[in-house]
C-alpha cells in the first residue's frame, strides 16, 4: 500500500473539502525536503503550526517549521523542541482567559497537555500526503461529522472495537500529533480556537489523525466500507418503515418488535 492510495481513497470516497496531509517531526535539518517552504526565510514571517497545516492542506505547500519559523509557543512545548517553561506549567497560559482559577490552569499544563520529551525533535514538516516526498509520523484529515463516520466505521471494521479519544479545546496542533504519536492509534480531536480563528478551519470541522503504522488498516476499511455502499454523498430519506437488513429484523424478532416484519 502507498499513501498516496490511502490519500486517494479518502478524498474519491469521503469527498474532503481539503487534501489529507503527511505530518513528521524532524530530528535533523537534512530531513527538511528540498521543496518545502521555510516559513521565516521565504515568506518573511513565522506562522503558527496550525496556520502551516492549512498552507499544506489547502494550497498544497510543503512547510517545514523549525522554532524561528513557529509563532505560537505550545507546539514548540508539546513536540518537545524546547523544555516547557514553568510558567507555562504553572497554568498562565489558560488563567485567566479561560479556566476559573490559577490551579486549573495548571492542572491541564502539567497534567492535560500533551508532550513528548524535549530534546529529540527540532521541527516540523507537513505536506499533502498525495506528493509527499517523507513517510509521514501522522496523517491528518479535516472532516465534517458526516465524513468522520465513515472513518469511524472503517477504524471498527477490523477489530468492532469504537475508538477512544479524549478531546480538548486548546493546541490542536498538539493533540493531533502528539496523542497518535503516543499511542500508535488513531485519534480524534477538534481545532482549537487559534486554528479556527487564525488557520481558516470551517465550523463543522474535527481531524482524523492516522499514525503511519494504521494507514493499511484504514485503507481497508474504507475500501469495504466503499463496497457496501458506505461513501459520500449519502442517500438522505425520511422513509416511514424503511426496508431493514436481514440481521436487523432478526434481532427486532428476537426483542419481540411485532410491528417488524
Amino acid at each position: 500500500m502507498s499513501l498516496k492510495e490511502l490519500a486517494e481513497q479518502i478524498e474519491s470516497q469521503l469527498r474532503v473539502a481539503t487534501m489529507p496531509i503527511a505530518v513528521r517531526l524532524l530530528e535533523t535539518v537534512d530531513e527538511i525536503p528540498a521543496n518545502a517552504v521555510r516559513p521565516r526565510r521565504d515568506l518573511g514571517y513565522s506562522l503558527s503550526t496550525c496556520q502551516a497545516f492549512s498552507y499544506s492542506r489547502r494550497r498544497g505547500l510543503t512547510v517545514a517549521q523549525l522554532k524561528e519559523d513557529m509563532w505560537c509557543p505550545e507546539p514548540v512545548i508539546g513536540y518537545g523542541l524546547e523544555e516547557a517553561p514553568r510558567y507555562f506549567l504553572e497554568g498562565n497560559n489558560r488563567y485567566p482567559s479561560d479556566v476559573a482559577d490559577i490551579e486549573a490552569g495548571k492542572t491541564w499544563a502539567s497534567e492535560e497537555f500533551p508532550r513528548l520529551p524535549a530534546g529529540k525533535y527540532i521541527g516540523v514538516v507537513s505536506s499533502p500526503l498525495t506528493n509527499a516526498s517523507f513517510t509521514p509520523d501522522v496523517i491528518l484529515v479535516y472532516l465534517n461529522p458526516a465524513q468522520m463516520t465513515l472513518m469511524l466505521l472503517a477504524w471498527a471494521y477490523r477489530t468492532g472495537l469504537d475508538m477512544e479519544t479524549r478531546l480538548g479545546g486548546h493546541s490542536a496542533c498538539v493533540y493531533s500529533v502528539v496523542f497518535p504519536m503516543q499511542k500508535g492509534e488513531c485519534c480524534i480531536s477538534t481545532p482549537c480556537g487559534g486554528d479556527r480563528w487564525r488557520a481558516m478551519a470551517g465550523d463543522d470541522e474535527m481531524i482524523f489523525s492516522i499514525p503511519a503504522g494504521e494507514a493499511g488498516r484504514m485503507l481497508e476499511g474504507l475500501r469495504y466500507m466503499e463496497e457496501t455502499g458506505r461513501k459520500m454523498p449519502f442517500g438522505l430519506s425520511m422513509q416511514p418503515e424503511y426496508p431493514l437488513e436481514e440481521s436487523y429484523q432478526k434481532i427486532a424478532r428476537l426483542l419481540g418488535m411485532d410491528q417488524v416484519e
